[in-house]
Parts: C-alpha cells; sequence; structure tokens
C-alpha cells in the first residue's frame, strides 16, 4: 500500500486517480514501460524523470505507486514542492520501504540540510536493495547541486525525458481519462476542450470533472454547444 508519512501534518497522499491505464502514453511509451519494468530482474532500481511543469510527472509517480502497490510492494509518495518549509527529518527510515518517490526534488536542493538527508536517504534505499524513483524539471546533470556527493548519486539512476503532449494528443488523453471514469466524450468535444482551455492535463483534468458533474445535474450530453454554455467560452 501506499503509505502516509507520520510525522507530516500535511495532506500527503497519492490520489487514486493517478493510474498508468488512465495515463496516455503519446510519445513517453518507453517511459511507462520503464517504470512497470522497474519491479522486473531487467528493471532499474533507480529511475530519474524530467519533464517540463505540466507534462503529467506528478500523475506518472503518483500512478507508479498505485502500480507497485498491485504488486504487493509498499512505497512512499513525497512532493517535495510541498514539502520545502519542513524538516528533511521526514526522510527518516523511508529506506524501509521498497519504493520512495520523490517528487520535485529540484525544490528543496540548494538546502545544505536538504541535500545532506537526500545523500544520505540514497545510500540507505542502496544498501537495503530499495527503489527510488525521482522527478525533476530537468536532467541531473543539469540540477543546481551544491553538494558533489548528492550529484553523483542523482547520476546513478536511468534518465528519462517525459515529454508534453501536442493538442491532439491531449484531447486523446482526456478521452481516455473520461473513458477510464465512464464518462462518454467525443474525440470532437475534447478537441474543443483543448483549444480552450489550459496546457497542463491537470488543468484539463478539472475541467472534465466540472462538466461531468453538470452534465449530470442538467441531464444533457457533453457536446460543444453545452461545453461552450457551461464554460462560458
Amino acid at each position: 500500500m501506499v503509505t502516509p508519512h507520520p510525522q507530516l501534518t500535511l495532506s500527503v497522499y497519492v490520489r487514486d486517480d493517478a493510474r498508468i491505464a488512465n495515463f496516455y502514453a503519446g510519445p513517453n511509451e518507453e517511459v511507462i514501460q520503464a517504470v512497470q519494468r522497474q519491479w522486473t530482474l531487467s528493471g532499474d532500481p533507480f529511475l530519474f524523470i524530467w519533464g517540463d511543469a505540466g507534462c503529467g510527472l506528478s500523475h506518472l509517480l503518483q500512478a507508479a505507486c498505485h502500480y507497485a502497490d498491485g504488486l504487493g510492494h509498499h512505497s512512499v509518495y513525497l512532493p517535495l514542492k510541498e514539502l520545502v518549509n519542513y524538516s528533511p527529518d521526514v526522510l527518516e527510515s523511508l529506506e524501509q520501504l521498497p519504493l520512495v518517490v520523490l517528487d520535485d526534488i529540484d525544490a528543496v536542493l540548494g538546502n545544505d540540510d536538504w541535500e545532506l538527508a537526500l545523500f544520505h536517504l540514497f545510500n540507505r534505499v542502496r544498501e537495503n536493495d530499495g527503489h527510488l524513483l525521482i522527478s525533476a524539471r530537468c536532467p541531473p546533470q543539469q540540477l543546481a547541486v551544491a553538494l558533489p556527493d548528492l550529484g553523483s548519486r542523482l547520476c546513478w539512476g536511468v534518465v528519462y525525458h517525459l515529454e508534453s503532449l501536442q493538442p491532439e494528443e491531449r484531447a486523446l488523453a482526456l478521452v481516455l481519462r473520461a473513458r477510464q471514469r465512464g464518462i462518454l466524450l467525443a474525440e470532437d468535444v475534447a478537441r474543443f476542450i483543448v483549444s480552450r482551455g489550459p496546457e497542463p492535463m491537470a488543468g484539463l483534468a478539472e475541467i472534465l470533472d466540472h462538466l461531468d458533474h453538470a452534465s449530470l445535474t442538467h441531464q444533457r450530453k457533453l457536446t460543444i454547444p453545452f461545453v461552450k454554455e457551461e464554460m462560458d467560452w
């Protein structure tokens, strides 16, 4: 199961709807396969995935936790952008879990205490034959790391670039997300939403949630005229 961290007072959790099944691969099939292969003998215990904001990194990392859970492996997901003002003591004992997922590691780099704690966590996870999955906005070689030993650890793993989806791919991703939730969304309607909505998939998913609720409330299908009316586009 995905393990909540007992030392944190804020709500750190893995979204239940963040699954590999509803992550549209597009140009990123190799990355998804690497995440799944991490649990096989041919897989890599340490993966570093980077990509631009809005490309779906957090969704994929949380989906990796659910995937590991489905195989019987406990995991912990830490969104470091939200934890930057916390003590790095939150990293203590995480090596006891089979999978440690660190999202947005670049958010805490430059902080001496965090960097040292991360360095020691890397070593402990390796000694325990654990698995690490890390994300950032740029490749490890380009990160602003003050501690050289941590910089070398970040380059240990296999590095993948999660590419942002093009508009047509985002429309297909939205159709997939809708289908997984039992929502009937035609491709032309999805393309219209993508053309007017925000670029990140997270924002498009929020629009889908809103439209699904509105369609149920008004007992109307998701058509372009209804979307225009409901979203005031």
